[in-house]
């Protein structure tokens, strides 16, 4: 079972960025497509971005494209969220995930979840 940690949230100001981590213990990543997904109170989790195992292959939700860059480093186990441009509405816990499956979109096809990083935005 691997374990995932996110880190890098905060408080952040709109037009601002942010660049959050997921570190992963316990088993290699590099066989896994990795997501990140966010939940604002009161609404469901959903999709951001996911990337494929050797990083070739990036996928966003339509809210956060063009501002959004998500990456990983396998050799340190590691993925990574750059967030540019930051909108109130970013405003989330955002949570990173792994799959062994290409159905990256679905929250249902992730098998780890880390503890989240929560993102707030100022107007």
């Amino acid at each position: 079972q691997v374990q995932l940690v996110e880190s890098g949230g905060g408080l952040v100001q709109a037009g601002g960025s942010l660049r959050l981590s997921c570190a992963a213990s316990g088993r290699a990543i590099s066989n896994y497509f990795m997501g990140w997904f966010r939940q604002a109170p009161g609404k469901e989790r959903e999709f951001v971005a996911a990337i494929s195992w050797g990083g070739s292959s990036t996928y966003y939700a339509d809210s956060v494209k063009g501002r959004f860059t998500i990456s990983r480093d396998n050799a340190k186990n590691t993925v990574y969220l750059q967030m540019n441009s930051l909108k109130p509405e970013d405003t989330a816990v955002y949570y990173c995930g792994d799959t062994g499956s290409v159905s990256y979109y679905y929250k249902t096809s992730y098998s780890s979840w880390g503890q989240g990083t929560q993102v707030t935005v100022s107007s």
